[in-house]
């Protein structure tokens, strides 16, 4: 049996602890930040020699308990494997780890004493440790977890706090809910609905899926732009969809959740065109897209599944490096209006074209990451439902256009006057073009990524395959069917 030959997820969590405890301590704030950015680093390259270890070292597709550390203590202290990586975390982990890292990189000095880098640590240690769990009662008490952190953001920064709140009320609750109905009906037992709605409600809201999407536009308002995009962009919402419902609910159920996910998808796309903030604009682009991954779990087939992965990734990266672009520009001139011409283009070129590239590959451009994913998404969906896959294309058109009105707003149509350089520093410009290296990469050689998400979607089928298989028919369907 081959293993993983460190205990890989084991120190990525520990570091970034240990990193949180360490720079809490730090009172000068510039120092705070250059710690931080070290500890990142740190968790980083581990999570690369995770993803490496396992998908180049180990053979493909093994499963997470055949892919155990060969030296993993906290499996010997506790009794039970706790961290377990699969082909749908692995890439997953890194990617989690590598925005954390560019967000440390880019806060610039007027932002620094905005941004708590001790907060970000212990947040970045949850969500890895979130994406290295497949047990539910782990994943549900790291989900309620990870809440806490904005929460503590908002109260330091004097931020009215009710709408988050309420929200995360709810979201901590149905899971409670949900975990305590699973606990006592069993692991190894058909669910009932007492189990499966708690669980789907509390996924919709972390997701953000109408008509609970409202604290997400709240948090963009009231939190750092940095805290935002770390909250939303690895897509824990959908991870706890994966890993919570997915493999247990029927398939009215995931129906369900796939046409309020439509309908967020479309109603996202239009709200985005009219935004007046280049905040909430962005935020409402996110909610679109990733709205479109639960909409990949709707049609129930392999092409859907796998194309809906694909676009998860490209997701968290091509609006990565879009929000970053976007949060540069507002540490130079404030909250960005979309109400009138801003004419930055001649001092900021730079940042302008890196606005445009990352803001077209994040709706699904010819020749980026997200265009082979959204294409595989609209055919499954159309394969079977036909009018899924037109409102799926009718979604991105909308947020193509939505792009293209912001780029206008911010660089054009006016000339802007300023004594100040409003040009991209060596931080910046580092991060935003690897992301485009990532987009280009991904897009134009796709194999990889597609081969990759190709054996998670399997994997899944076959879990939620086996599950259906050993419980027959769920005493939750409302008819007699069942498919």
């Amino acid at each position: 049996m081959s293993e993983l030959h460190l205990p890989w997820l084991e120190l990525t969590v520990l570091i970034t602890i240990i990193g949180a405890i360490w720079v809490s301590q730090v009172r000068d704030p510039f120092v705070a930040g250059r710690h931080s950015l070290v500890f990142n680093s740190i968790a980083l390259a581990l999570s690369v020699g995770a993803w490496i270890d396992f998908e180049f070292i180990n053979p493909v597709g093994m499963l997470p308990t055949e892919a155990q550390d060969f030296w993993n203590p906290l499996t010997q202290l506790v009794g039970r494997q706790i961290f377990v990586i699969d082909p749908l975390s692995a890439p997953l982990l890194s990617l989690v780890a590598l925005l954390y890292f560019f967000v440390s990189l880019t806060t610039l000095r007027t932002k620094i004493r905005r941004f708590s880098f001790s907060w970000t640590l212990a947040s970045e240690a949850i969500v890895l440790a979130t994406f290295s769990c497949e047990d539910p009662s782990l994943i549900i008490p790291l989900l309620i977890a990870g809440t806490i952190p904005p929460f503590f953001e908002l109260r330091v920064r004097g931020q009215n706090t009710g709408v988050y709140v309420k929200h995360m009320a709810l979201y901590i609750g149905m899971l409670l809910l949900g975990w305590l109905f699973l606990e006592w009906e069993g692991h190894e037992k058909s669910h009932s609905l007492l189990v499966i709605a708690p669980l789907v409600i509390a996924v919709l809201i972390r997701s953000g899926i109408c008509p609970f999407h409202c604290w997400m536009s709240d948090l963009y308002e009231r939190a750092t732009f940095g805290t935002a995009l770390l909250v939303s962009l690895p897509l824990v919402g959908a991870y706890a969809t994966m890993r919570l419902v997915f493999p247990i609910s029927p398939d009215w159920v995931m129906r369900s959740i796939g046409l309020m996910s439509l309908l967020t998808a479309v109603y996202a796309s239009g709200i985005a065109l009219v935004q007046t903030d280049a905040r909430r604009f962005f935020c409402y682009l996110f909610l679109s897209y990733s709205a479109l991954v639960l909409v990949g779990l709707e049609a129930g087939t392999p092409k859907s599944l796998i194309g809906a992965l694909c676009v998860w990734m490209a997701v968290s990266v091509s609006l990565g490096g879009f929000g970053l672009t976007l949060r540069a520009l507002e540490s130079r001139r404030g909250r960005l209006s979309l109400k009138e011409f801003q004419g930055l283009y001649n001092h900021t070129p730079a940042l302008a074209v890196l606005f445009l590239i990352t803001g077209l590959a994040s709706v699904g451009f010819p020749g980026t990451f997200g265009f082979i994913g959204t294409e595989m998404l609209v055919d499954g969906a159309i394969d079977a439902f036909p009018l899924v896959g037109i409102a799926v294309i009718f979604a991105s058109a909308l947020n193509g256009i939505s792009v293209v009105h912001a780029y206008f707003r911010l660089f054009t149509g006016t000339t802007h006057t300023s004594l100040v350089s409003l040009g991209i520093v060596r931080r910046e410009r580092f991060a935003v073009i690897t992301m485009l290296a990532l987009i280009f990469i991904g897009g134009l050689i796709p194999q990889y990524n597609v081969a990759s998400r190709q054996r998670a979607a399997d994997r899944l089928l076959r879990q939620r395959a086996t599950f259906i298989g050993n419980h027959g028919s769920h005493s939750s369907e409302p008819t007699s069917e069942h498919h």
